[in-house]
């Protein structure tokens, strides 16, 4: 009960000041749009590229922890289309965009905070890692499958620039490959610039939270509740599931074991809805599927940290 009061309960209150200060009609929705765009183009890329270009890569890229988190990733994905698909009938764009929900966990919004609550600020370079390759892999998935589904194989070759336009044109993606460069290249930063993207790192977080809350208000659970429940339960049990067993089986470390799974048992991220959206398809059940899902990241994020050691 106490890591509950201490870790995952003052996250969901910022989260909440958000979602109640829309609703109450204190905080309006453009300026949620605003805020949104300051945090997920300014403000969490300069905390992606400090994290990164600070990074340890031979100590900190655990190849045995990135396979358990991805392919505990990539499960949720085909489970959620395949249901999807063969057990409500839904269309294949559908499908994809559902299968979406089960693939991207919200790796930064909720598992960077939680993480960091439970364990400390020296437990996120795993975490770091794992969102480095986070947004290419999940959007280079969900693109190529939902071009597949929409030309039935035979537009891909023409779709595949505008895939890699898409992926490399992401504010984060820009962040995290010029943190790899500062790394690799062994790239000094001046004081100033450094000072000045730390002030933006500060700011990254709690304003992120306050913002998906408002964010959040938007999308009342309606409708396709089934299919909602099933998505949810693909993200939220069968993903971190996977990522767990397959840690423990390839013996990955504690620290390592913890952020994989920690960031597993995420709710999907509002960029699940984004990918829905984009396509016209699915837009209801993605839209309910992260509200609900973020409301019961508070008992799952609760039981896994009572579970990993």
């Amino acid at each position: 009960m106490q890591a509950l009061l201490d870790v995952i309960l003052p996250v969901f209150l910022v989260l909440g000041f958000g979602y109640s200060a829309v609703w109450m009609g204190w905080f309006k929705d453009e300026w949620v749009e605003g805020l949104m765009r300051f945090t997920q183009n300014f403000a969490i890329p300069c905390l992606l590229f400090r994290a990164i270009s600070g990074l340890d890569l031979a100590q900190d890229f655990d190849l045995a922890m990135l396979f358990s988190f991805y392919a505990g990733a990539s499960g949720g994905f085909v489970a959620a289309l395949l249901g999807a698909r063969l057990i409500f009938g839904r269309p294949w764009p559908d499908a994809v965009a559902i299968g979406f929900v089960g693939l991207f966990s919200n790796s930064v919004l909720l598992g960077l905070p939680i993480t960091e609550r439970a364990y400390g600020p020296e437990a996120l370079a795993a975490n770091f890692s794992i969102i480095a390759l986070h947004a290419p892999f999940c959007y280079v998935i969900g693109l190529t499958a939902m071009e597949l589904a929409r030309s039935a194989g035979g537009g891909l070759r023409i779709a595949a620039p505008r895939i890699v336009r898409a992926v490399f044109r992401n504010a984060l993606v820009i962040a995290i490959l010029l943190g790899f460069a500062v790394n690799l290249g062994g790239i000094p930063l001046p004081g100033v610039l450094s000072d000045a993207v730390d002030m933006m790192t500060r700011a990254a977080l709690p304003a992120a939270l306050f913002g998906l809350g408002g964010t959040l208000y938007r999308y009342r659970p309606e409708g396709d509740m089934r299919t909602i429940l099933y998505v949810v339960a693909c993200s939220l049990l069968l993903h971190p599931a996977i990522t767990w067993g397959l840690a423990t089986a390839l013996g990955v470390g504690t620290p390592g074991l913890r952020s994989a799974v920690l960031t597993a048992a995420m709710a999907p991220g509002v960029n699940a809805y984004v990918f829905a959206n984009m396509y016209g398809v699915a837009r209801r059940v993605a839209a309910s599927a992260v509200l609900i899902a973020t409301g019961l990241t508070v008992i799952t994020a609760w039981v896994w940290i009572a579970i990993l050691p």
